[in-house]
């Protein structure tokens, strides 16, 4: 019923807390589903809790301010999503709050109203070896500083080829 990265994205974010992987997991999502902004809520809640993690607060607020403006717009298809739309507003809101109070990070759970849905997370969860609902461990410098460690020769391969082509086309 609802799409595999979706699930995914649930996993990492309340099992193993890869707020890094959320994105790169959902990006694609969107990309292929048209980019509807139901999944850019998605993925900038998780960007959001990937900066408030890391100590950058104003990174972290101005996502979560982008999150719950589009999700004013989209909260059909987060419905759609399975997904309580207003219990996540007020989740935004509050954490929005905390980060421009210079409130330390937390995890948190997204409001998944489907119980089906949050069961079958659960089971991917429980298949992985993860626990749903852990608190993250800050303490993880390769989770927590992911996108300053991830290999990225192949993204800069690409933009090279691009150059070069661009290049020699004019």
């Amino acid at each position: 019923m609802y799409p595999k990265a979706y699930i995914d994205y649930l996993v990492h974010f309340h099992g193993d807390r890869d707020y890094f992987e959320c994105h790169e997991i959902l990006e694609e999502q969107w990309k292929q589903d048209g980019r509807k902004k139901g999944w850019l809520v998605l993925i900038q809640i998780a960007v959001a809790f990937y900066h408030y993690r890391r100590g950058n607060i104003s990174g972290a607020l101005r996502l979560i301010k982008r999150a719950r403006g589009l999700l004013e717009e989209t909260g059909g298809m987060v419905r759609q999503l399975g997904l309580d739309d207003q219990t996540l507003a007020a989740l935004l809101d509050n954490t929005a709050r905390r980060i421009a109070r210079g409130e330390p990070y937390e995890s948190i759970e997204l409001p998944i109203a489907d119980r089906s849905l949050y069961e079958q997370c659960r089971a991917a969860c429980a298949e992985r070896q993860l626990v749903w609902g852990q608190a993250s461990d800050v303490a993880d410098v390769d989770l927590v500083d992911k996108h300053r460690r991830r290999d990225r020769s192949g993204v800069i391969a690409a933009r090279e080829q691009k150059k070069r082509a661009k290049a020699e086309g004019k």
